[in-house]
């Protein structure tokens, strides 16, 4: 084999290596990314019933239940005062979770329509909400004053 057919095959061969990674790079990008609905989005259907999303709002006053003493299983309430998501979560709570506080949950609508969370992520301070549920409960608002 002659040094320019060595080099050809050299560069086909890196040029089908590169896109070969970066078809599995996007694939994995692809399957761990989670959007961000808001309740009335969920209630209205525009969630996807079988994938990976996320939902954020405001956890509603009263709404905290502990279902299971031994397996830590809670339930709450997250709305965007428009519409109200019950979101079930098996698992430890964030220090930060509270009642009436910012929370953002990620995982999947169950078909009884409860969200059964595998992550919740509760505000950091007193001024923070996560944007999107900001962005989620100003749009519920303004729609409500428009109806």
């Amino acid at each position: 084999m002659k040094p320019r057919q060595k080099r050809l095959l050299f560069v086909a061969v890196a040029v089908v290596a590169v896109v070969l990674a970066a078809a599995l790079v996007t694939r994995a990008l692809r399957s761990n990314m989670a959007y961000f609905f808001s309740p009335t989005q969920v209630a209205a259907g525009e969630a996807p019933a079988d994938k990976l999303f996320r939902i954020g709002g405001m956890v509603r006053e009263g709404s905290l239940k502990r279902l299971d003493d031994r397996e830590l299983t809670v339930q709450f309430v997250v709305t965007d005062t428009a519409k109200d998501i019950t979101v079930r979560y098996s698992g430890i709570l964030p220090d930060l979770f509270k009642e009436g506080q910012g929370v953002v949950a990620k995982g999947r609508l169950g078909p009884d329509g409860v969200f059964l969370a595998e992550e919740v992520l509760a505000k950091h301070d007193e001024k923070y909400m996560p944007p999107e549920a900001a962005d989620a409960i100003q749009s519920a608002q303004k729609t409500l004053r428009a109806n």
